[in-house]
């Protein structure tokens, strides 16, 4: 399964690389995300069949289904905000992203945000668990704190991106909002 991970983020990385060259707007922190989600998922398929692993695997399984689950969640929310763009004739056939907002892009967020920030609650607890780990008296693997400190940085760096955008978001739609009612004044 872990083999499968790094495949899967090398392909994200793939994908993001030639969207940004396309001119796409990413933020910089989800790039950063996937590379250190490469070396993360590096470092479990290393990781030696031991105590430390058998403590952490099972956890890990759990998370790994859990954000299946969000990433499906995610996949629904962005193929619907783009198909009602195409068919409100804002966006081509050809795109395969959501470049800004509409207010009623709202809807299916504040259905998604709370799973999200589900998925960096369990990054938080993964850092925490592997950290008490890296403690345990038969831990003596590199890999133990290495990975909490990951989980660490990705639990940082994913709630305060999402944060921002969520606020960013809010301020663009109170903007837009003010302009329309000063329109009808």
């Amino acid at each position: 399964m872990h083999f499968l991970l790094v495949w899967w983020y090398c392909t994200l990385v793939l994908r993001e690389s030639i969207l940004a060259h396309n001119g796409s707007r990413i933020r910089g922190w989800w790039v950063i995300h996937h590379y250190l989600s490469v070396v993360l998922s590096g470092i479990l398929l290393i990781w030696p069949e031991s105590i430390t692993y058998q403590l952490f695997r099972n956890k890990f399984m759990v998370f790994s289904l859990y954000l299946c689950g969000v990433q499906l969640i995610q996949y629904y929310y962005q193929s619907g905000c783009l198909y009602r763009l195409r068919a409100l004739g804002e966006k081509a056939d050809m795109y395969i992203t959501v470049e800004g907002f509409q207010k009623w892009m709202w809807r299916g967020l504040s259905f998604l945000l709370p799973f999200l920030f589900g998925g960096y609650i369990f990054q938080l607890y993964n850092a925490y668990f592997l950290f008490q780990l890296s403690f345990h008296p038969d831990c003596n693997e590199w890999m133990v704190p290495a990975a909490s400190l990951i989980f660490f940085i990705l639990f940082l760096g994913n709630m305060s991106t999402t944060l921002r955008v969520v606020i960013d978001k809010l301020a663009s739609t109170k903007k837009a909002l003010a302009k329309q009612n000063k329109k009808k004044e």
